[in-house]
């Protein structure tokens, strides 16, 4: 319980503007990337899953490395140092690319989130001198279930899974958290042990391969509430999750 308050006070810090980045001057370059997973880990991630893991893991793997991150109606928040027209937030359109001002439609498959800088960079560069590029991939997912306000929530890529159930309200008491899944297209991709590691490890969406459309489902069920901290900080948490979403970002 003491990781998942950790992570629901840090959820509330940003979304109250405490001890929080207050603006974009404030970002390293290191700051987008941290929790993203590169191409290199990827590939060594899906060795491993294919001599001992669960084929599921190495499906999501496997897809990221060949077909890339990002999905139709992703969002991409896009910090473009003195160009204003350039710093947006962007979506992601049905043949996975978007249009930026000056630049024209970037196709963004086969490129995975943690290259998302430098590859937007390469493309900004034909029409901005030397650009100083910061950029954030939001990720729309569905929290169903036992928590306070069941929808579709964009969060950053590197947030934890705690900080979407918090992003939805936190849980109910009647939650049961050791039984939550998480579904893609109706098939649970992750659940149970492995998901339970997730959580304590704080995880984020990332790490778990996770992506757009991608549902959070918290059961109902008895033995008590073993992870109180999610209640509480969805109840203390009433700021609109746009503010939280610009909160993580820069």
């Amino acid at each position: 319980m003491r990781i998942v308050l950790r992570a629901a006070l840090a959820v509330g810090s940003c979304c109250l503007g405490i001890g929080g980045r207050g603006s974009a001057q404030q970002v390293t370059p290191d700051d987008g990337h941290r929790l993203l997973a590169t191409r290199p880990a990827l590939a060594a991630m899906l060795q491993r899953l294919q001599q001992k893991g669960p084929p599921g893991e190495a499906t999501l793997v496997r897809a990221r490395l060949t077909e890339g991150d990002f999905q139709p109606g992703d969002r991409i928040l896009l910090l473009v140092e003195g160009e204003k027209e350039l710093s947006d937030t962007f979506t992601v359109g049905p043949q996975r690319d978007i249009l930026l001002p000056n630049t024209g439609t970037v196709s963004l498959q086969g490129v995975l989130r943690s290259e998302l800088e430098d590859h937007l960079a390469r493309r900004i560069a034909t029409s901005v001198r030397d650009p100083v590029v910061r950029a954030r991939t939001l990720v729309r997912v569905s929290v169903q279930g036992e928590v306070a306000k069941p929808g579709f929530y964009t969060v950053p890529a590197d947030a934890v899974v705690s900080e979407a159930l918090v992003a939805a309200g936190g849980t109910m008491k009647d939650a049961k958290i050791t039984a939550l899944r998480i579904e893609r297209g109706g098939q649970a991709v992750w659940e149970k042990a492995r998901l339970q590691r997730a959580l304590a490890e704080g995880r984020t969406l990332d790490q778990m391969n996770l992506r757009q459309g991608d549902e959070f489902v918290v059961p109902r069920g008895g033995g008590g509430d073993p992870y109180p901290a999610l209640r509480l900080a969805g109840a203390i948490l009433s700021v609109p999750i746009a503010i939280f979403t610009l909160t993580k970002i820069f």
